[in-house]
């Protein structure tokens, strides 16, 4: 699928991979480097980490270096958006021994947005490449195969990966597309000024509203600014959160994240928001 060199990915130091598996529920001598266990690994991930942004409206700088975000996510009990939860996770599967790619993405129906709007993965194992994405939000559980076009079933719908020409792909949710990402392999770096963009611009959608969210083992559970809602066997439910200290509570319990005081819609933007 690639034309050129992946560029190195870092890899972890041995307490940080036990701490980032620890978190994942997992030890390392159990991890096989194959599809099984990159499955494993990618829904574990969804299931134990938060896609969040609350980093964005706490003050707290988001810096894409591996060691930050690895410590974000286990020390600090933390999750991320896609730079942080993709970009650790591709150097966790890196120091496990995956062939790992990041990709960037443009989020929409037509592929016509920002350029490294999101990024996702590629993981090749037994000589097959798997789409990997941890930091999505509601998305597929397992890695997609990557050898094929047709719709593949997943706990959270279905899912294809179609070609749309010139090295792009469609990344498309139950028959509708989600992003377009291109076969270029790209270094974390990269994705600095898109990642500063999306703190920082208010024509960011995560500048405007924090968000916080898991799925469950009947549906999904999300935080979206101080809005509580519950999806349980296609049901939904929805209230508002009145006190600060409930929805300290509810951080806490939904998600393990203990904050010393709510997240406030962001009000560090900037004008010069070009990425």
């Amino acid at each position: 699928m690639e034309a050129q060199a992946t560029p190195t990915i870092p890899t972890l130091d041995d307490a940080r991979t036990t701490a980032y598996l620890a978190r994942l529920g997992v030890a390392r001598a159990s991890v096989a480097v194959d599809r099984a266990g990159l499955s494993d690994l990618h829904e574990r991930h969804l299931r134990a980490i938060p896609f969040e942004n609350l980093s964005i409206h706490l003050g707290e700088p988001i810096v894409l270096d591996v060691a930050s975000l690895v410590d974000k996510l286990t020390v600090r009990g933390r999750g991320g958006f896609c730079y942080e939860l993709n970009g650790a996770f591709a150097a966790l599967l890196t120091t496990l021994g995956f062939d790992v790619a990041m990709y960037e993405a443009r989020v929409g129906s037509d592929g016509g947005g920002m350029r490294f709007d999101h990024m996702c993965l590629r993981v090749r194992s037994g000589g097959h490449d798997h789409l990997a994405d941890v930091g999505f939000g509601a998305s597929f559980l397992r890695p997609l195969d990557l050898r094929t076009a047709a719709p593949q079933s997943d706990p959270a719908g279905t899912y294809q990966v179609m070609s749309a020409g010139d090295g792009e792909f469609d990344m498309l949710e139950d028959g509708e597309p989600q992003f377009r990402f291109t076969a270029v392999p790209r270094a974390l770096p990269d994705f600095a000024d898109a990642c500063r963009f999306h703190q920082t611009s208010p024509a960011s959608h995560f500048t405007q509203r924090t968000v916080c969210s898991l799925p469950t083992a009947a549906g999904r559970v999300t935080i979206s600014g101080r809005t509580l809602i519950v999806t349980e066997h296609d049901r939904r439910s929805e209230r508002v959160v009145e006190s600060d200290d409930e929805l300290l509570d509810l951080y806490r319990r939904y998600f393990g994240i203990v904050l010393d005081r709510p997240p406030q819609r962001t009000t560090h933007v900037r004008e010069d928001h070009n990425p």
